[in-house]
């Protein structure tokens, strides 16, 4: 049986039953760093022991990233509008995913991370509470917020936080879509700035991965929406997509999605819209094709491996996953091992690279990124952010 069959296979056979119970009490618990078994140990990590490191503290508050957990604690944050494909679900219901989250912190990180949901979806209040909670975390992953409101959320918190802040749907699915396409180019002994490339969604994913291209070398990036090519013909734009549609599509193509991909080396598909099979033919020889829409991609895997050389999905039960977890528990503790005041986009590039840098002789057309669960992921991208930090002047610790 190949990989692929026993992953469709293990897949199928979960049943509801094992989910719901896989989630019963969440999937988070407290656990103890110090030992609670006898009164001197109560003495210690309480009262009267416990006073002390409180008015050091208020003498001297740095003293709370060596004395407290804040220092490598990341809150993941949402208010629950843009779940996965489900939507604007809200807080509560958010809740099992962002408990997700902080579980991979954990497990592919080491880092300390709770959920935070906040029942508003005002810019103005979600901003004014992560500053109120500031004493309490280290870092912001800003998560599942729907656009346009995301791009101002990370804007205006980055602004007002002096720690890392990152909206992971933007920025982590930006690194390892440009981690997979190195990959990828490698592969086939191409070069990345030649490349046409179209962007299928306009979103915070599509946004974010069209920025990290174009940062990359690559000059032509081509974006649709749901009415066709973002271009500067168009009356209808966000503000957003107006800077977008000045910074792409330099051929000044008009249309949909035939018209972008005809010809196309490269599709990225990070909306729920399908691309038809006809369209996918019409691309360049040795296309590449990631259809990353979860859990139904814009075109079936099968049906464009018929026209390109290289097919990626979100799935985990084919080839070739892009999957966040490869970016984004590695760029916290980089930012965080570097006392980093923020994340940079050439602390993005660095862990896109060291992604890639992982494979090194088991890169293959349908293994352009390390599996997501490869150990040795997290800690090259987490050094090679720091590295970066260190470059940039945005470090705080030697």
């Amino acid at each position: 049986m190949s990989s692929v069959t026993e992953a469709k296979s293990s897949l199928t056979d979960i049943t509801d039953e094992e989910i719901f119970a896989g989630h019963i009490g969440g999937k988070l618990s407290v656990e103890l760093s110090a030992p609670l078994e006898t009164q001197r140990d109560l003495s210690i990590a309480y009262t009267p022991g416990v006073a002390q490191v409180s008015r050091a503290i208020a003498t001297d508050e740095t003293l709370a990233k060596r004395y407290t957990w804040t220092d490598r604690l990341v809150v993941v944050v949402s208010d629950g509008t843009a779940v996965l494909g489900l939507g604007d679900i809200g807080p509560r219901a958010s809740l099992p995913v962002m408990e997700g989250k902080a579980a991979l912190f954990k497990k592919f990180a080491g880092l300390n991370s709770i959920p935070l949901v906040l029942d508003t979806k005002d810019v103005d209040e979600i901003v004014k509470t992560l500053i109120l909670l500031r004493p309490s975390f280290g870092a912001v992953n800003l998560e599942d917020i729907s656009a346009p409101r995301c791009f101002e959320v990370e804007r205006r918190v980055i602004e007002a936080l002096d720690c890392p802040v990152m909206h992971d749907d933007q920025h982590g699915t930006a690194i390892v879509v440009l981690a997979a396409l190195m990959g990828a180019v490698k592969a086939q002994s191409r070069e990345l700035a030649p490349l046409r490339v179209v962007i299928s969604g306009a979103g915070a994913a599509g946004v974010a991965c069209a920025n990290m291209l174009l940062l990359a070398g690559i000059a032509d990036v081509t974006v649709l929406d749901s009415k066709g090519i973002v271009c500067a013909d168009r009356t209808d734009l966000t503000s957003v997509k107006v800077d977008l549609a000045a910074r792409t599509n330099p051929s000044g193509r008009s249309g949909g999605a035939a018209e972008a991909l005809a010809g196309a080396d490269v599709f990225i598909g990070v909306s729920a819209g399908k691309i038809p099979e006809e369209i996918i033919a019409g691309m360049a020889p040795d296309a590449i094709v990631f259809a990353l829409s979860n859990p139904d991609p814009e075109i079936h895997p099968d049906t464009a491996r018929k026209h390109a050389a290289i097919v990626a999905t979100g799935r985990s039960d084919f080839p070739n996953q892009i999957n966040n977890v490869l970016a984004f528990p590695g760029v916290f503790k980089g930012a965080l091992d570097a006392g980093a005041r923020r994340i940079t986009e050439g602390m993005k590039l660095a862990a896109a690279n060291a992604i890639l840098d992982v494979l090194g002789d088991e890169l293959s057309v349908d293994k352009i990124v390390p599996s997501p669960l490869d150990p040795r992921v997290a800690p090259a991208v987490a050094a090679a952010v720091a590295a970066a930090a260190h470059a940039e002047g945005v470090a705080a610790k030697p």
